[in-house]
Order: C-alpha cells, then sequence, then structure tokens
C-alpha cells in the first residue's frame, strides 16, 4: 500500500499541465492584438481584390463597389451565392451567408463617398465614337434602348438597383458584357441586360467599354434618386415602380 507522501508526483504533471496551459492562455489573451469588431473590418477580405475601401484595384478587372447603389450590390451579392453569375472565389467566400448579412455589406459599400482616380481615354477615335452613340443614342434600327435611358444621363446609375457604368475599367466592362452575350452572367428573370447585349456584336461591346472606361466621374456624383424617365424594358431586380413619376407600371 502506498503512502499519501507516494502518491503526490503522480499529481504533479497534471498539476504543470493546468498551469502552462492557464499561461499560454492569458499570455495568449495580451498578446492578441485588440480588433474592434465592425463591418469595415469583416469586409477586408473584399479590399484585396476589389482595393482599398472598394476603390477599385489597379489591374483595370475588378470592379469598384464603393459608392454603388445598395439594391444593386445585394442584387450582386445574392446573384454570386445562388450561381446566377460564375465566378468561384466570390461563390466560396459567400455560399454561407444569409441575405440580412449580404445586405448589411451591400449597404456598408454603398455608404463609401470616395473620390474616382483620373482617367484617360484609350483606343481608335472611331471605336470612342461609336461606343459614345450607343450609350447616348442606342440603335433604334435594331429596338436597343440607350444605356442611358436606364442607368441615367449622368452614368452614375439609380438607387436603388440601378448601378453607375463610368469609373469601370475597360477590361472589366467587356468582359461583364461578354458574359451577358454568353450566358455566363444571369440576373434575375426577366434579365434585361442579357436580352440587350445579345443584340450586340463584338466590336459594339469593345466600342461602348472604351467609352465608358474613359468618361471622367465628376466630383461628388452619387446615383439619382429615381429614374428621369419611364424604363424602355422591365428588369428583374429593379422595382416595377420606378417610372419618371413614381407610379406603377
Amino acid at each position: 500500500m502506498k503512502s499519501l507522501s507516494e502518491s503526490r508526483p503522480a499529481r504533479l504533471p497534471v498539476r504543470r499541465s493546468l498551469l502552462t496551459c492557464c499561461a499560454v492562455l492569458s499570455f495568449s489573451a495580451l498578446a492578441a492584438p485588440l480588433v474592434e469588431d465592425t463591418m469595415a473590418q469583416r469586409v477586408l477580405a473584399c479590399t484585396g481584390c476589389h482595393g482599398a475601401e472598394g476603390r477599385a484595384g489597379p489591374d483595370g478587372y475588378y470592379p469598384r463597389i464603393a459608392g454603388k447603389p445598395a439594391g444593386y450590390l445585394h442584387n450582386q451579392l445574392l446573384n454570386f451565392r445562388d450561381g446566377r453569375r460564375q465566378y468561384p472565389l466570390m461563390s466560396e467566400l459567400l455560399q454561407t451567408l444569409g441575405d440580412d448579412y449580404l445586405r448589411d455589406m451591400a449597404d456598408h459599400f454603398a455608404a463609401l463617398d470616395l473620390p474616382y482616380p483620373a482617367v484617360r481615354a484609350t483606343g481608335p477615335n472611331a471605336a470612342l465614337t461609336r461606343g459614345e452613340k450607343l450609350v447616348r443614342e442606342g440603335d433604334p434600327a435594331r429596338d436597343l434602348p440607350a444605356c442611358a435611358s436606364c442607368h441615367g444621363d449622368p452614368l452614375m446609375g439609380v438607387a436603388p438597383a440601378i448601378p453607375g457604368l463610368i469609373g469601370l475599367p475597360r477590361d472589366y466592362l467587356a468582359a461583364q458584357l461578354s458574359a451577358w452575350k454568353s450566358g455566363i452572367r444571369q440576373a434575375h428573370a426577366p434579365d434585361c441586360m442579357a436580352q440587350i447585349v445579345k443584340q450586340l456584336s463584338a466590336d459594339d461591346i469593345g466600342a461602348v467599354s472604351q467609352w465608358l472606361a474613359a468618361q471622367t466621374v465628376p466630383p461628388g456624383a452619387k446615383p439619382a434618386a429615381m429614374p428621369a424617365r419611364e424604363l424602355p424594358i422591365r428588369c428583374g431586380g429593379v422595382p416595377a415602380s420606378q417610372t419618371a413619376d413614381g407610379a406603377a407600371r
């Protein structure tokens, strides 16, 4: 039979382990940086591609998301999560997030009021001229509405769901128009952008993208509160009541 004193050493390793564990936890708590739990902190993963504060990076592909209409941003987050837009990195980041959280993310970026960088025109003059004509006037012969008829004459978009078209990189614009034309990118039905873009040729897409990317965003420009005129085509992501006079169609 062992004495009481002989049984005590067996307990020492357990006590030492507990003391070590407590010391490690205490040190970790002291050493861990204090990070404020804000939406700005939570969406830092977004800025790795979309640039600091969502202003867009220098690579010319990822779009600016700061200052976009909240409804539009929310719709795009839903589209990526639910498979209407195909980009694996975005889909994986968003697949476990609920509708309300995605709306909070959209509201955060929509509220950012940040200056746009300077732009410079690129591409042949003929292409820029054709691009401007399609953006401003459309092509009545093809029953093709002007971009400005939905996105607004200043081309800064319309709250809550129509995005601005200027202040975006040429390569990004061309890629998205091409994705709609091929069916890779989709939106809520009726998918008005798909209907329109399928009528554009590759040259049309290049011209429109070049002209839009060459436009300077005026200081303080923001999405309009409502369309200046009745929208020429029904869009699934846009409220049906959003007409020039605010009346339902």
